[in-house]
């Protein structure tokens, strides 16, 4: 319990008890408050205390004393624990902030009962001198931030271990300053209130706000900080110092109240040590009488006990302390898991390190198969970690085949770029001088292959696309002991892009050559030649109004414009009823019916006697595009685009099924084939064993880092695990000592009289 030196005088029968000895003993023949958690915390700050800094997700419940300079919080500390260890003087004097674990030690036989602290920075040395400690307090700053006035967030860690103090952790942060003095900079106020921010927001911090009754307390910055920190006022703890040297006639009676400033947890006066009594050496057991006496004498505060007094301060923080620790325990196991977890996942990606004794020729092995199982897992679905929010491996392949590449040649139109002119120009073209009785062959040839080889781009194109994804698999799939040997990694990368550009190559070659093939297959074409005549003699015989309406899409489609008011079946056309028959005597036009037309070859020409006049022809243009055609003519043009897009879409299909097999042929299975044997060819070899298991020097050192981290975070957790059965057998026994203290102030017994 709190140090209560004897205030007793002797007399010849026996002794004179004070109320503080009372308390003393009775302290000592009960339980101590807070003896099942509040050790187990501090024994946790030691636990995580080497690697406390990185733990930012894990905050530990202890108590911060903040305030304004000068504001007495190095008295009240030092009260608490009964001894004087703590830097003074008129200006800053806590520049780092001090996690000072205070440890009851209950006394045992053969137990001296000294009290004595260890600084974490110097373990297993022991204080039993506490001016050493200030000294050690003292040079331990300088260390971290100079000799002059400077501040810093690096702890200084002080353990106190004594029989007369009660377990709790506080931590003793900078004064909050308005002005820089020394080298300080001119931000300072600005840096010690982040400072102290960032302990006083977490959760699971009491936060202990000590302002002086002679100032105007409704301003006071630790009570504004702590406002601002906890806007509900249930973590915070008023304490108002200075109580005897306010103005005469004043009292702080309405804050410790808490009518002025409400706080849940409410206020508790003190009467510390001034300056000058610090300077002329009073000891802070006198002081404590001192301030038990001016409590009992007051008019005013006699009739407060409850929340005046070091003694009841201690008790108070010691049990909201102790409640507070049993509402977060179950969330500190949980984040410590949580931690666990974080850590063991970023070990995991070091992979483990190389045992002296083990052959490295098994090691390696050992990753290259992990690696082609994971390849081969990743493009057969088989992979461990399965994707819920994208397309990954084996998926993303067979997208590209079936959507991006089978669906996008579906939606070409073979003929969307050739009107009826461009067709019409290839035909007479390739009939030449004569009329053609079928229709020819070679414009469809022309016109097909040039089709066709429209897909050649768009096949290599998906081709690209699943090299591109085997390089992302190769990529993803990287087993874990993979990452410690940084020069395996570069080799794995080197051969595997060298393979799979291997298997580029010969894919395609026989990409080009199926389509090559498809625009080169004489069989086929004839044959769709064949049903091409077919259908020309079909539509031929089709009534009127059937071929007008095929010429009238003719002609929205883009054709030249054509004649057709004459009747297909006209007597007076021959060619519009025997398809070509002029063509078999040599003329390339229809037949006329004019006197001239019938004369026969052996009359004789009498226009020489005719009157002579002169016919002149019109000089045809340099470049003809646009012919005027007939009805028959039109028919010859749908039935080469019927042909064509015929023709196309059966190519289209052989190629939408040739093309991803000739892919998963020479590229996707050649890779789950032959991969790991390419990879034990080039890699497997005994004089490079030691070059490809280098471990990088960082590596090695996170990965010792993380495997310290992870062992201090198992232990925290089996320490709680060892105690979570207690917690939960006391926990109605502490909720019944913790009512008073829920209530704002707990009305134990401290000795003070009252009136």
């Amino acid at each position: 319990m709190l140090r209560f030196l004897s205030l007793s005088r002797s007399s010849s029968m026996g002794e004179e008890t004070s109320p503080l000895d009372s308390l003393r003993v009775n302290s000592r023949t009960s339980p101590v408050v807070g003896s099942s958690l509040i050790p187990i915390i501090n024994k946790l700050q030691d636990i995580l205390a080497p690697v406390g800094r990185e733990l930012t997700n894990i905050s530990l419940p202890q108590v911060a004393v903040i305030g304004s300079q000068s504001s007495g919080k190095s008295s009240v500390l030092e009260a608490l624990v009964g001894r004087d260890f703590l830097p003074r003087g008129c200006d800053i004097c806590t520049r780092r902030p001090l996690v000072l674990m205070l440890e009851n030690r209950p006394e045992k036989p053969g137990d001296d009962g000294k009290e004595w602290g260890e600084f974490r920075h110097l373990p297993g040395k022991c204080f039993y001198d506490f001016s050493k400690i200030r000294r050690e307090i003292q040079a331990e700053t300088e260390r971290g931030v100079g000799l002059n006035k400077r501040v810093s967030d690096k702890q200084i860690f002080l353990k106190i271990s004594s029989p007369n103090v009660l377990n709790m952790t506080l931590v003793d942060l900078p004064g909050i300053t308005k002005v820089p003095v020394g080298d300080q900079p001119i931000d300072i106020e600005a840096m010690i209130r982040n400072m102290i921010m960032v302990y006083i927001q977490q959760e699971s911090c009491i936060i202990l706000a000590v302002s002086p009754a002679n100032s105007d307390l409704a301003t006071s910055d630790a009570l504004q900080m702590a406002r601002e920190a906890d806007p509900t006022g249930y973590r915070t703890i008023g304490v108002i110092t200075k109580l005897d040297i306010m103005d005469r006639g004043t009292d702080a009676r309405n804050f410790l109240l808490g009518k002025v400033v409400p706080l849940r947890l409410g206020y508790i006066g003190v009467v510390s040590r001034s300056q000058e009594d610090i300077n002329n050496n009073r000891s802070i057991a006198d002081a404590l009488s001192h301030e038990e006496k001016f409590f009992n004498n007051h008019p005013v505060y006699s009739s407060l006990s409850g929340c005046c007094g070091i003694p009841q301060l201690g008790r108070k923080l010691n049990q909201i302390l102790e409640r507070h620790i049993r509402t977060v325990f179950p969330s500190l196991k949980s984040e410590l898991n949580s931690e666990i977890f974080s850590v063991g996942k970023g070990l995991r990606t070091y992979g483990r390190a190389l045992e002296p004794d083990v052959e490295k020729g098994v090691i390696l092995l050992n990753i290259l198969s992990k690696y082609c199982e994971a390849f081969s897992a990743m493009l057969d679905g088989r992979s461990q970690d399965i994707a819920t929010t994208e397309l990954l491996g084996g998926a993303r392949i067979h997208y590209i085949f079936q959507t991006t590449f089978v669906k996008s040649l579906e939606e070409v139109d073979p003929c969307e770029d050739l009107t009826d002119a461009d067709i019409w120009m290839a035909i007479q073209n390739a009939v030449g001088l004569k009329n053609s009785l079928f229709v020819p062959e070679v414009p469809f040839e022309v016109l097909v292959k040039r089709q066709i080889a429209m897909l050649l781009e768009p096949s290599l194109q998906c081709l690209r696309y699943v090299y591109d994804e085997l390089l992302k698999i190769s990529r993803a799939c990287e087993a874990a002991d993979l990452q410690s040997f940084p020069v395996l990694r570069r080799r794995m990368d080197d051969i595997m892009g060298k393979f799979l550009r291997d298997g580029l190559k010969p894919a395609e070659n026989m990409i080009e050559n199926l389509i090559e093939m498809e625009g080169s297959t004489d069989a086929g074409k004839a044959s769709f030649m064949e049903k091409g005549q077919n259908s020309l003699a079909s539509l031929a015989a089709l009534p009127r109004s059937v071929v007008n309406g095929a010429l009238s899409n003719g002609r929205n489609q883009g054709s030249p414009s054509v004649n057709n008011e004459k009747p297909i079946s006209s007597a007076g056309n021959a060619s519009a009823r025997t398809w070509g028959i002029s063509s078999i005597f040599g003329s390339r036009g229809s037949s006329g019916e004019g006197p001239a037309s019938s004369r026969s070859s052996g009359e004789p020409d009498h226009s020489d006697q005719m009157p002579s006049r002169r016919i002149s022809l019109t000089k045809p243009p340099s470049t003809l595009r646009e012919l005027e055609t007939t009805g028959n003519q039109t028919l010859e043009i749908l039935v080469t685009k019927l042909l064509l897009q015929s023709y196309y879409d059966i190519v289209r299909k052989n190629v939408q099924d040739l093309v991803p097999k000739a892919i998963m042929h020479f590229l996707v299975n050649h890779a789950k084939r032959d991969l790991h044997r390419t990879f034990i060819h080039n890699l497997y070899r005994e004089d490079h064993f030691d070059t490809l298991l280098e471990e990088e020097d960082d590596v090695v050192l996170k990965r010792k880092h993380d495997q310290e981290l992870l062992q201090v975070l198992e232990k925290a957790v089996q320490m709680l695990e060892e105690v979570e059965s207690d917690v939960s057998t006391r926990s109605s026994h502490s909720s019944s000592n913790s009512d008073d203290a829920t209530n704002g102030l707990p009305r134990a017994t401290t000795g003070i009289s009252s009136r």
